[in-house]
């Protein structure tokens, strides 16, 4: 199979457990690519995308063609930081040997470094027949979007010990599966706490706690340019939507008052040599 694009492995990449807290954002685009690259250790393109480009209700919905596109876009835009990619909803949970297919397709058509998948105890046997045919594999424990089917229930987990007793079990069993690292999102503090001093591999929080070995969030919340909801966990770093809009207002009514465009934006008649008529 295609060697992951980037010079390093993946483990050099994300640096040892327990060392530097690693960054991770999201990204969808070559232009927000080149602008996270230098800053975050990865990227991951996430089917997140299904909501926040494409307006969808839930992760559920986006294809595996647009999910290598976008891929493909980071990846060729990734000059430092690790990219991986999420694997979507259909393409790996019921069969290994259909996971392996897509995963050979998204690691080959991208050139990103690793995919990502979310599953616990059930999922551990694909995810360790991926890792054997030298795929990276990213996992994804605890709140799993893709089993979301509407974005009203999106609620945090591991508020009973049965379903801490469960998800960590899970994170555990990624882990002994082969996954690099594992990502755990939307559980409750104490619970996020006692995952990371379990796991073996470094555990990336999104809406978790502080003493993840990482953090994820998706750069559109973080950055204000979605607004649709808002999840408890995301702390806002800017409010890039209004930035945009009040452009868009000004740049509206440039054109309506006939402001723009001004001299300095049209292309004036190039002056003939004497003697040209």
């Amino acid at each position: 199979m295609t060697a992951p694009s980037h010079k390093h492995a993946v483990t050099e990449l994300l640096g040892p457990k327990g060392g530097a807290p690693i960054v991770g954002l999201t990204a969808y685009t070559a232009p927000v690519a080149s602008r996270l690259d230098r800053h975050v250790d990865f990227m991951l393109v996430g089917d997140s995308v299904a909501m926040v480009i494409y307006g969808m209700e839930t992760t559920r919905t986006i294809d595996l063609e647009t999910m290598i596109r976008h891929g493909k876009a980071v990846a060729q835009n990734a000059h430092q930081a690790m990219v991986v990619v999420d694997m979507p909803f259909g393409t790996y949970e019921d069969d290994a040997d259909v996971a392996l297919a897509n995963a050979r397709r998204v690691m080959t058509e991208t050139g990103g470094d690793a995919v990502k998948m979310e599953g616990g105890s059930g999922l551990a046997a694909t995810v360790a027949r991926v890792v054997a045919d030298g795929i990276p594999v990213m996992g994804h424990v605890g709140l799993m979007p893709q089993q979301v089917r509407a974005a009203g229930q999106f609620k945090s987990k591991g508020h009973t010990q049965a379903e801490s007793r469960r998800i960590l079990q899970d994170a555990l069993a990624i882990a002994a599966a082969g996954a690099f690292a594992i990502v755990v999102e939307g559980v409750v503090e104490p619970l996020a706490r006692e995952i990371t001093a379990a796991c073996p591999v470094p555990i990336i929080g999104i809406g978790a706690s502080v003493a993840c070995d990482g953090q994820i969030l998706v750069t559109e919340d973080m950055s204000g340019m979605f607004t649709t909801f808002r999840p408890k966990f995301v702390k806002r770093y800017a409010e890039l939507g209004d930035d945009l809009e009040r452009a868009v207002a000004a740049y509206a009514d440039d054109v309506r008052e006939r402001r723009f465009p001004g001299p300095e934006h049209t292309f004036k008649p190039r002056k003939k040599p004497a003697g040209q008529t």
